[in-house]
């Protein structure tokens, strides 16, 4: 009797090689769901959400030809609701920031813009 000898097929050893040669998954990968509900007043605002992983960031570009207010609330259980208030000059771009303390799976951002009084 032959003793037993273990042998990986070869079709097995391309896959193995091929699975572990493979790059992990992106640490800065989105792994939520982002909902943004503005309310811009007919203002001529350009909201674009950049998501990572934990971190949102929400670039307000303001395209009128006056200072602007923006309110943002973030809701991204079972985080704490956040509220940031961003000023955007005429022509500019500005970014709030939100980051995650927990673990998160969407966020939803209401971002209301109105001309600024100041």
């Amino acid at each position: 009797m032959r003793p037993s000898t273990s042998r990986i097929p070869g079709p097995t050893v391309l896959l193995l090689v091929l699975v572990l040669s493979m790059p992990g998954p992106d640490a800065n990968a989105q792994t939520y769901s982002v909902n943004v509900r503005p309310v811009l007043h007919d203002l001529d605002i350009k909201i674009e959400p950049v998501a990572s992983s934990g971190v949102l960031v929400m670039k307000l570009t303001n395209n009128t030809d006056r200072k602007v207010k923006c309110n943002l609330r973030y809701d991204a259980a079972p985080q704490p609701l956040y509220r940031k208030t961003t000023y955007v000059a005429p022509g500019a771009t500005e970014q709030s920031v939100f980051r995650a303390k927990r673990k998160w799976f969407s966020v939803d951002v209401d971002v209301e813009c109105q001309a600024s009084q100041q």
